[in-house]
């Protein structure tokens, strides 16, 4: 196969979506015939910067292809690290051509105000001579595994939160309640569920030492600053959530609070578990979350926003479109990604029902071993073998645990199933080394809320 002048070789293309390019495939592919050295920098907070280093072609003939491959490989970078400048290092052209996306009128609009949200300073393109790029000053941080006293454990989702009472590691209590945060524009009401959330817990034990939250969202220290959860919330009233959770812990007295992504928490529970790092933790649900820890389970302080990542280079792919891109994490694990295929293999969904009802319908079909959906779940197993290959590019995995609601069942199996046996035919070595699974018993034990409460080290 052939894109933008690039040989590429994919045996399992997806059978419901055969116009799929892998990017990590591709870019393999690329790479092998670039010879013109290129870098590229990210710098977030605290004066972090992350560097990679690879090569493009720089000659007029692959001009387009050198473009797709550096801007599709910076796009992934701000979406995995994170940064508010992104340094070009190696070719004026592409950097230039950047500059003109990421900008507020430029096709990298959405990208451009996420930064600003979460940095609150304008992103910024670079461009530099390839012996100016800057040194790498990366920090890995400890995350959670702290489980003496009495601990809140709280995990903030979407459509429920749940909350546990951890004495010495061992959950006492634990309750869910339904609750519709991203329905609601006034930040009081986040606030008085989760206060009484963490008093519900606090009733349960004779103390509270530590309290640990997992939300969705990116985080400067225990502040949200871009959240799903606070969709409804006007910017202009952002200053009262980015306080939320130290105000909350504040009522049930002076302890300590840490706020972390519930991806990371995701594979924390994950190491917590089985006692292993280089854990990367992919919740397949209302869209992609991803978490990861290193070898020493410890964050890498980067942001893991996967979903906005892109994995699929095919130009009429599905749109995302809160992000406005193509080709991005969201579309192809989640259930989008279900009710995508559906219609495909000859599905048809009531337009009517919501995202997740639309998912049970398809789900319900494969729990019946209705060949239509086999078809759906399997082409997700094949987008995902090829994502794993990309994913290793940027992470050291060993274990990538498949989470969420579109694992349930037998399209989880089948998902899982097709994903290693493409590993396995394709890419042996990766494939000895990185075990793409399903959490087993003792993780599931440990829990999002008994890993969150594990969060903060006492004082």
């Amino acid at each position: 196969m052939n894109y933008l002048g690039v040989e590429y070789s994919v045996k399992h293309l997806p059978e419901l979506d055969e116009g799929f390019i892998p990017f990590g495939v591709w870019s393999e592919a690329y790479l092998k015939g670039a010879a013109q050295p290129l870098a590229i920098a990210v710098e977030r907070d605290k004066g972090h910067i992350s560097v990679r280093h690879t090569k493009i072609y720089g000659t007029a003939e692959m001009a387009e292809a050198d473009y797709r491959y550096v801007e599709r490989f910076v796009k992934f970078l701000l979406w995995s690290i994170g940064g508010f400048r992104v340094y070009i290092c190696g070719c004026s052209e592409i950097a230039q051509r950047l500059k003109t996306a990421y900008t507020p009128e430029g096709e990298r609009q959405f990208d451009f105000t996420f930064v600003g949200q979460l940095y609150e300073r304008d992103l910024e393109i670079v461009d530099l001579p390839y012996d100016q790029c800057p040194a790498a000053n990366e920090e890995a941080l400890p995350i959670g595994g702290h489980m003496e006293g009495c601990r809140i454990g709280f995990d903030a989702g979407g459509s429920d939160r749940k909350v546990s009472a951890v004495i010495d590691g061992e959950p006492v209590y634990s309750e869910e309640v339904v609750w519709f945060p991203k329905l609601q524009e006034d930040p009081d009401y986040h606030y008085g569920h989760i206060v009484e959330a963490m008093k519900t817990a606090a009733s349960k034990m004779p103390r509270v030492d530590a309290i640990g939250v997992s939300s969705a969202g990116v985080f400067v220290g225990n502040a949200p600053m871009v959240a799903s959860l606070f969709i409804k919330v006007p910017r202009s009233n952002w200053e009262k959530v980015k306080t939320i959770y130290d105000r909350a812990a504040a009522e049930i007295g002076d302890v300590p609070i840490v706020v972390a992504n519930d991806g990371d928490v995701s594979a924390l529970a994950g190491a917590m578990g089985l006692g292993v790092g280089n854990i990367m933790g992919i919740a397949m649900g209302t869209s992609e979350a991803v978490g990861y820890v290193d070898k020493d389970k410890n964050v890498l302080g980067w942001i893991n926003e996967l979903a906005f990542a892109p994995v699929d280079l095919q130009e009429d792919a599905m749109q995302d479109e809160w992000s406005t891109d193509y080709g991005v994490g969201c579309k192809y694990f989640s259930q989008d990604a279900v009710i995508k295929l559906a219609p495909r293999a000859g599905i048809e969904l009531d337009p009517t029902l919501s995202p997740a009802e639309k998912l049970k319908v398809v789900q319900g079909l494969m729990e019946k071993d209705d060949p239509r959906a086999q078809a759906v779940f399997r082409s997700i197993g094949t987008y995902l073998a090829y994502t794993v290959v990309q994913y290793s590019q940027f992470y050291d995995i060993e274990h990538m645990m498949m989470l969420g609601r579109v694992m349930s069942g037998k399209g989880g199996d089948t998902i899982l199933k097709v994903c290693n046996d493409i590993l396995k035919e394709e890419y042996p070595e990766l494939a000895a080394k990185c075990e793409v699974m399903l959490p087993d018993e003792k993780t599931r034990r440990v829990g999002q809320s008994v890993a969150a409460a594990s969060l903060p080290a006492l004082r």
